[in-house]
């Protein structure tokens, strides 16, 4: 095995390991531990963790079934534009959730583009608050992620197995029988659950467009406990119940993912199809698909341009506050997940560590911080740099689901080689790992910050009335009515996410 003969040390994987697993236990011990009383749910409560689970099912079920035709469309069809679109297409994840809302709300809000051209039909306009909203936005956000993933399983599919299909005569639903749907069976069960965990903390979405008691996720009423009653108990309890919903489905998504088998190897020859199918019906998949992710972005662009020159100071100094959030996040997202991956070449368990962050309540986490800052510090003071982190573990899953498969494969083609040279661990990580993995290494370094940048989190709860990051900034600009002034700062805040992401994932295609 490659990791007997590598000489990387472990060890400063498993300790940011136990750091995560630290910040993510132990700061819901400290909160329950401050909690003055034994907390009880109350009905209301249980009706957050129903909403939680059944938007949450709905909407992860929903980005998979409208991503298999879309992702079936990409993977057998050639075109002018094809890689470029692929690329737009995965633009609203990374996209800040507060800017995606605006765009939500230009097109299917009561005054929004689409309920103008039904009340024109003489039909009801679209309900965009509550649960209706709650599920539009999130299949908006996971859509891409659900298209990237099956379309990875259909590029999996080896050109030969078409090619042999087409010489026995294949029909279309021959193909679909015995190699689209076994790979479909692989595929989508792990997307639906890692949807599944992610809809579950859903808090910035739910905050906007929940539209009152009976559309409140768990993270949302996290937020309440907090916020309005100071809660510990029934905040620490909340989380435990996310914790488990969300860890769960994680843990099944990656069980999933690496129980899969594969087709088999082929010759990496370009994808040729035989059996064309509907070109009709593809055409409708990818149009559709692009007009519902693109369209809102578009809106927030037409509308912010125009009120961009004139923003308020206020959004600029919120604007270099959220560069520096940012900045931080994406080094402590560095250290943390280029650590741990290192380790998963020894240890394969610590992956699950840091996937525990998606089932984490980031408000959870960043009070347990405030309540241990409390004592020596006010917490005001530290609550930029308690958001940066808390954004940074929750940028971790993503990040190592990127470089944990660039790191296995570097080092099982050269550990021997480096091993057998005398190559120091130093050396080895200098002049081996790091120059093989720049490419996914800049890309998980401008995804940690794009997220981070957009974030409406931690800062929410904590940040004092005179300071606030550019997400915060713009809640608290549609909060006034000043949707314009909004329209404007959301645009802002999508070209520095995009911005950011684009520098990092730049630098590290560069050269690589």
């Amino acid at each position: 095995m490659a990791y007997r003969a590598q000489q990387i040390n472990p060890w400063f994987g498993v300790g940011a390991a136990a750091l995560v697993a630290a910040l993510i236990l132990g700061t819901l011990g400290v909160v329950a531990f401050h909690a003055p009383n034994a907390a009880r749910l109350g009905p209301s409560d249980w009706t957050a963790v129903r909403f939680t689970i059944s938007q949450a099912f709905l909407s992860a079920l929903l980005s998979v079934v409208f991503a298999i035709p879309v992702a079936r469309a990409l993977s057998r069809r050639r075109f002018k534009g094809r890689g470029t679109l692929i690329t737009l297409l995965g633009a609203p994840f990374l996209l800040p959730v507060i800017v995606a809302v605006m765009g939500l709300l230009a097109v299917f809000g009561r005054s929004g583009w689409v309920s103008h051209g039904l009340e024109f039909l003489g039909l009801p306009p679209v309900p965009i608050y509550g649960f209706h909203g709650v599920v539009i936005a999130h299949v908006f956000f996971n859509l891409p992620l659900a298209t990237r993933i099956i379309l990875q399983g259909w590029s999996g599919i080896p050109a030969e197995r078409f090619r042999l299909a087409a010489q026995l005569g294949f029909s279309a639903r021959d193909v679909m029988r015995h190699m689209e749907w076994p790979m479909l069976k692989r595929a989508a069960p792990g997307a639906f659950a890692i949807i599944f965990a992610i809809c579950l903390s859903s808090f910035a979405v739910a905050l906007t467009l929940g539209g009152g008691p009976r559309a409140t996720t768990v993270e949302l009423a996290i937020y309440q406990a907090f916020r309005f009653d100071f809660d510990l108990g029934k905040a620490a309890l909340l989380a435990a119940i996310q914790l488990v919903l969300a860890g769960s489905a994680a843990m099944l998504a990656l069980w999933v993912s690496q129980g899969q088998g594969g087709f088999g190897k082929g010759l990496d020859r370009e994808l040729e199809r035989w059996n064309e199918g509907s070109r009709g019906m593809d055409f409708i998949a990818i149009a559709a698909a692009v007009l519902f992710l693109l369209v809102p972005m578009f809106a927030v662009g037409s509308r912010g341009l125009t009120a961009l020159p004139s923003l308020p100071s206020v959004v600029w100094l919120s604007a270099w506050s959220s560069i520096q959030v940012a900045l931080l996040s994406a080094g402590l997202a560095f250290f943390l997940s280029l650590s741990i991956a290192l380790a998963v070449t020894r240890f394969a368990w610590i992956e699950s560590v840091g996937l525990l962050a998606i089932a984490a309540s980031p408000l959870v986490i960043g009070t347990g911080l405030f309540i241990v800052i409390f004592p020596v510090a006010s917490p005001q003071n530290w609550a930029f740099v308690v958001t940066a982190c808390v954004n940074a573990m929750m940028a971790l899953p993503f990040s190592l689901r990127v470089l944990i498969p660039a790191v296995q494969d570097v080092c099982d083609d050269y550990g021997r080689l480096a091993l057998s040279l005398g190559v120091s661990r130093w050396g080895m990580l200098r002049l081996v790992i790091l120059p093989r993995i720049r490419a996914p290494l800049g890309f998980a370094i401008g995804l940690a910050a794009a997220l981070s940048m957009g974030d409406l989190g931690v800062v929410a709860l904590f940040a004092g009335t005179g300071e606030a990051t550019l997400p915060l900034q713009i809640y608290r600009l549609m909060g006034a009515y000043r949707m314009d002034a909004a329209a404007g700062a959301a645009l802002l805040l999508a070209m520095l996410s995009f911005g950011v992401f684009w520098i990092c994932d730049t630098w590290g295609r560069r050269g690589a």
